[in-house]
């Protein structure tokens, strides 16, 4: 009988097998390893480009702080300004009162009246004086009453004097002093 020796042939089918087996086992791991390091670079490109983002954000919201930052002083100058500009208009129309006080007294004022005091105490007025007679203080009071800026007039004292050989009436107006509206 013939007998053939298969062994070495049984040995080389194995060592085949296994060369094909470890072929295969190193492929997978090089198409792992390359799958894994596309995996990587693309996630490496993701996080660059989110962190650019992020860079382009945190500049724009220190631009954006720094004219907030401006917007907060201009708005301070503003008040500031504004409260500057009331302030000079409350002087401009104080300016003009005490002008048009003594234009309005000295045109009340009757013939034969003297005044001998004014005195102004925040809006209070004060006015003393000498007339010929009780009539001339009257006609001065009606003057007053008729002019814009006094009001609430009053006669606090009136007393019968002597200048010389004359007898005079000595008296003391109050009234309150009121900027007209039309102002």
């Amino acid at each position: 009988m013939i007998r053939i020796n298969l062994l070495p042939v049984r040995a080389a089918q194995k060592k085949e097998k296994l060369r094909s087996q470890l072929s295969i086992f190193f492929l997978c791991i090089i198409l792992v390893c390359i799958g894994c390091g596309a995996l990587y670079f693309q996630q490496m490109s993701a996080t660059s480009s989110v962190e650019d983002e992020i860079a382009s954000i945190a500049q724009k919201n220190r631009e954006l702080t720094k004219k907030i930052g401006q917007v907060k002083d201009f708005e301070k100058k503003k008040a500031e300004l504004e409260k500057k500009l009331a302030v000079l208009k409350t002087l401009k129309s104080g300016k003009s009162g005490p002008v048009h006080l003594l234009d309005e007294l000295s045109t009340s004022l009757p013939d034969k009246l003297w005044l001998t005091k004014f005195a102004d105490k925040g809006g209070k007025i004060t006015l003393s004086g000498v007339a010929d007679n009780e009539n001339t203080v009257a006609v001065f009071m009606r003057n007053l009453e008729d002019s814009p800026y006094y009001k609430n007039i009053g006669l606090a004292v009136t007393e019968q004097t002597k200048a010389g050989d004359r007898k005079m009436q000595k008296f003391t107006l109050n009234c309150s002093v009121e900027a007209p509206s039309s102002e």
